[in-house]
């Protein structure tokens, strides 16, 4: 199994590029026919979000339902899927930011209590635990 980078998936939804997204369409195709899959490292999904929020400036429900939509792909294997899918969930109705949210999600996945942050917006949320002197 090959797993793919974050400019793979960009490339695929944004299609910025017409070269490179016709390529990943092909590879895409090809995979499917012989029924090959690719590993999709959380990392990657997380600044696949990061770039579709900060670079292409795509809107919160739009960067939602692309998310969802990948996930749907045979041929593509996400690490911490029970976690994206609880993001998806988490997102709806949480204004946070969606790095956030994937953030504590995974953290939870992964048996966590809460995720420590100086990050006031998200502490303010509810997705994070400010951390103080107490923690240490």
């Amino acid at each position: 199994m090959k797993a793919l980078d974050t400019n793979i998936l960009v490339r695929f939804l944004v299609k910025d590029d017409q070269s490179q997204a016709e390529t990943v369409y092909r590879l895409f195709k090809k995979a499917e026919s012989f029924k090959d899959v690719f590993y999709v490292p959380l990392l990657v999904t997380l600044e696949t979000i990061w770039v579709l929020d900060a670079v292409y400036q795509i809107s919160r429900t739009n960067i939602l339902e692309a998310i969802h939509d990948i996930l749907c792909l045979p041929i593509l294997k996400f690490e911490a899927q029970p976690a994206l899918k609880t993001f998806l969930a988490d997102s709806r109705k949480n204004n946070a930011d969606l790095s956030d949210i994937l953030i504590a999600c995974s953290a939870k996945l992964s048996g966590c209590d809460a995720v420590l942050s100086f990050d006031r917006k998200a502490v303010k949320a509810g997705i994070f635990e400010w951390v103080t002197d107490e923690h240490g």
